[in-house]
């Protein structure tokens, strides 16, 4: 009998996916190393050594169904897998499955399945098939109310998409807001989501830098306050100038629409991510298999 703990060690050792290393143990009748050969006869135990590389390239995509969305990111190593059309599936197998689940986080959405297979299961077979490291980064799981709309937008094809919920039923206005999101990158709706202790840093950086230009002892408190709120300018969504309408801010255009920003994601591929610097002929030889 093939226990669990079995296609543990074998996952394990192989960095194969729990499907796979359950047939690998059932065609060896439970034998580990007959197993590990067997893997990596299918090619499916390459993905293990694949696992160290940097998959800082990829896909990002967001999809609406009903009163749900789901934004997700998806990273290969380089950007010619990342414009394959086997890896565009794979990337939308994985959006579709997802929006129509509870997934709470990203351990629950490895194990959704898809045709009998897992999500984990299928990027392994991914990474041995394309032959690069391939990796489910994150996802985001966003619902709305019947009063409000979603406005999906996807830049560079894929490299930055961004969601927006908006109450009304401006859909072209979630989409304008949804391309400020992307171009313009807050961090916050408001300031009042900017956390009290990253104020207060920003603000003992702007008093020094102040102090170190030699103004005024008595005029500071005011120039940081003014430079505080160029700060919120950049980080706070509704403080920025709105690319359309430079001169009128992103709250006050969203007003003059009789409507209102409830929420936002924006996912930028690799962001976070510590690339490593590749020569552009060598991943072209690389992909070509010299």
């Amino acid at each position: 009998m093939i226990s669990a703990g079995m296609v543990k060690e074998l996952r394990e050792m192989t960095g194969a996916g729990m499907l796979d290393c359950k047939k690998a143990l059932e065609a060896t009748n439970g034998n580990i190393d007959e197993a590990v050969n067997w893997l990596r006869e299918q090619g499916i135990s390459k993905a293990a050594k694949k696992q160290t590389r940097v998959a800082a390239e990829g896909l990002a995509m967001a999809k609406v169904k009903d009163n749900k969305a789901v934004v997700v990111e998806v990273n290969s190593e380089t950007d010619f897998v990342a414009s394959n059309d086997e890896f565009k599936e794979l990337v939308n197998v994985i959006a579709d499955t997802v929006l129509n689940s509870d997934a709470k986080d990203l351990s629950d959405a490895l194990k959704l399945e898809v045709n009998g297979k897992t999500i984990e299961d299928l990027i392994v077979e991914k990474v041995s098939k394309i032959g690069e490291k391939l990796s489910f980064r994150r996802f985001e799981l966003i619902t709305k109310e019947d009063n409000q709309v979603f406005g999906p937008y996807s830049h560079m094809n894929g490299k930055i998409v961004s969601l927006v919920v908006l109450e009304g039923n401006d859909s072209e206005l979630a989409k304008e807001i949804s391309m400020q999101v992307a171009a313009m990158n807050p961090t916050y709706l408001n300031k009042e989501e900017v956390p009290s202790e990253i104020v207060e840093k920003e603000r003992a950086i702007l008093t020094e830098t102040a102090e170190n230009e030699g103004l005024d002892s008595n005029k500071i408190p005011m120039i940081v306050n003014g430079r505080l709120n160029k700060f919120y300018e950049e980080v706070c969504l509704l403080d920025q100038n709105f690319i359309k309408e430079n001169k009128m801010k992103v709250s006050k255009y969203v007003e003059s629409k009789n409507s209102k920003i409830i929420s936002f994601v924006r996912y930028e591929v690799g962001e976070g991510i510590e690339k490593k610097e590749e020569n552009f002929a060598d991943e072209v030889a690389k992909q070509m298999g010299a």
